[in-house]
């Protein structure tokens, strides 16, 4: 194992991001050193490469450099002298929310949601490399069936199975709204596809994944920049005049929280997930959530590690096909382009993947028919 390796690098407080050479990781001794097989952007990763605001108070320019991203399957190379669990040859996958074991939240069974917890390449370097290291207690051993571009994106996967799950998983023939059409509300059509939903309501503005939605099970297709039909009277007049048992609102703006609480049957739930761009969004308090007697679910992050569970049972199974999700693949010299393939609008990509070696690469394309 050589003592440097390449890393994509956030160096300065600006506009994009470099290809350096560094030195492995140094890392704790409850850590693990993990050579990467695969590892996904994420729009967390995007808002990093922009520098905007949320990057700049979030981490900081007094914390750069930094290496980006979280999202990723390897295998372990070293554990440190404390570690127990996991061991030098597994395969696995980071839940990037690292926890804090002494809070109170931790305590309690969430560890996704402690109050000092920190983030896998917000925190801390991440995973574009062609090593990283990161802590024991958050390491996944995935099935060797899950090939590392599938592995890798079991993250945002698991956004998406939370979400659609919710606390108490009751979803089975049931009615379903997804509002938004990035990378997490496509994997929500599959997952809620699998989990027997009766019906799928898939709101998004971009044709490239509303078709990718279609794909994976949505049943009804409403584009919110169209107005050729009311989308509230739509659900309604589809489910009985009752509106949608549940709906996920993934897409933070104004007009999806507007049409969310609209949406939702009486005594139904919503799971919060979209992140709005203005600190205090509009919510009709009144008539959304009190007089409708509907629940509402916070989603942060994963269920850990119940979410992780449950997807890689469906993953090893066949029954949940994510593949059409993962639209670009790179090799990780070329992360401009995935950046450049993320950003671009309209939509003409949904997750794009990174392989720091040539042979992976070549394999994730095989299986891909490229």
């Amino acid at each position: 194992m050589s003592e440097t390796m390449k890393a994509v690098v956030k160096a300065k407080p600006e506009l994009g991001a470099e290809l350096q050479h560094k030195a492995l990781p140094v890392y704790p001794p409850d850590w693990v050193l993990v050579k990467v097989r695969a590892t996904s952007i994420c729009g967390t990763d995007v808002h990093i490469y922009k520098w905007d605001d949320w990057s700049a108070g979030r981490i900081g320019a007094k914390n750069l450099p930094q290496t980006l991203g979280h999202e990723v399957a390897g295998d372990v190379v070293e554990v440190g002298a404390h570690c127990k669990r996991i061991k030098v040859g597994d395969y696995i996958s980071a839940e990037t929310h690292i926890y804090d074991p002494g809070d109170l939240n931790a305590m309690l069974g969430q560890l996704h949601i402690g109050l000092n917890m920190k983030i896998l390449g917000v925190d801390c370097d991440g995973a574009f490399a062609e090593y990283f290291a990161v802590p024991e207690s958050v390491c996944w051993v995935n099935d060797s069936s899950i090939p590392p571009e599938i592995a890798a994106v079991q993250e945002p996967l698991g956004n998406a199975t939370y979400a659609v799950l919710g606390e108490d998983a009751d979803i089975a023939g049931k009615t379903m709204v997804i509002i938004g059409d990035g990378p997490i509300a496509i994997f929500a059509a599959a997952v809620a596809n699998v989990c027997g939903l009766a019906q799928i309501f898939f709101v998004g503005k971009y044709d490239f994944n509303m078709d990718i939605a279609r794909k994976l099970g949505a049943d009804h297709l409403l584009y919110a920049n169209k107005d050729e039909i009311n989308r509230v009277e739509y659900v309604r007049d589809h489910t009985g005049g009752n509106g949608a048992d549940i709906v996920l609102e993934m897409a933070g703006s104004q007009l999806a929280l507007d049409e969310a609480f609209q949406m939702v049957r009486k005594g139904g739930r919503i799971s919060a997930f979209g992140v709005s761009a203005d600190p205090k969004p509009r919510i009709d308090y009144n008539n959304g959530i009190v007089f409708k007697g509907a629940q509402i679910h916070g989603i942060s992050g994963r269920k850990m590690f119940d979410t992780w569970y449950r997807n890689r049972n469906l993953l090893s199974s066949g029954k949940l096909n994510i593949a059409p999700v993962i639209t670009h693949i790179f090799k990780l010299e070329d992360f401009k382009s995935g950046f450049d393939a993320m950003m671009t609008r309209p939509r003409h990509s949904a997750k794009c993947v990174l392989f720091p070696t040539d042979e992976e690469f070549q394999a994730a394309k095989k299986r891909r028919g490229e």
